[in-house]
């Protein structure tokens, strides 16, 4: 869900930096040939990561959930002299169309990819990391919180995608709704840590950051 008109996403987009032409053909063929294409971070949200990443200039990046890599790319634009960015996913029939577009980027030396479960990754990688992106299986966003706050270097950031998830998070509590219930208790995790600054900014299905005091 978006939160704003399509006439005001129109707006955004002609006025905001262009799409990079890589991002643009990941996107057109990602709607093409795979499942759940709104999973893909797109224009507007795509040059937000790609703008805190540059103004961060990370060294070392973490994504949970790579999708088809269009967000790693954004994030990758930003890194510094001698950077990487390590991103995790289960689904290995995405690599294929992952190195296409990573060895075009010519990034590709930059890109770690790491395939499985998350938390087992997570729990086994030794690595402090500037700048961190959750955007995985909703209902173990309490759970990857956990895991990387504590391989987040000071005054880095997390960047947590989908957590208005279409606007349930302000509707009624159910208890058959894990996802919702989970991404309520996790906004309120980040909000209540005060080892952390946070803001949630209702950009597309709700994106918020924090940064690590």
């Amino acid at each position: 869900m978006d939160f704003i008109t399509e006439k005001i996403a129109g707006y955004l987009s002609q006025n905001s930096e262009k799409e990079p032409e890589i991002l643009s053909k990941l996107n057109r063929e990602t709607h093409q040939k795979v499942l759940q294409p709104r999973m893909l971070s797109g224009h507007i949200q795509g040059r937000f990561l790609s703008l805190i990443s540059k103004i961060k200039s990370p060294l070392h990046i973490l994504e949970i959930g790579t999708y088809t890599g269009y967000g790693t790319l954004c994030l990758a634009e930003g890194l510094a002299a001698g950077g990487k960015i390590f991103t995790i996913d289960r689904n290995e029939e995405l690599l294929k169309i992952q190195n296409k577009y990573f060895e075009e980027s010519g990034n590709r030396d930059r890109i770690v990819q790491l395939t499985g479960n998350a938390i087992d990754i997570l729990d086994n990688l030794n690595q402090t990391f500037d700048l961190i992106f959750i955007d995985a299986d909703k209902e173990n966003y309490v759970k990857y919180f956990q895991l990387v706050s504590k391989k987040l270097n000071p005054n880095g950031l997390i960047i947590s995608d989908n957590v208005l998830w279409s606007g349930k998070v302000v509707e009624e509590d159910n208890d058959n709704d894990d996802e919702t219930n989970t991404l309520k208790k996790f906004n309120r995790i980040l909000n209540e840590d005060k080892k952390f600054e946070t803001v949630i900014l209702p950009l597309r299905d709700g994106i918020s950051i924090s940064r690590l005091i």
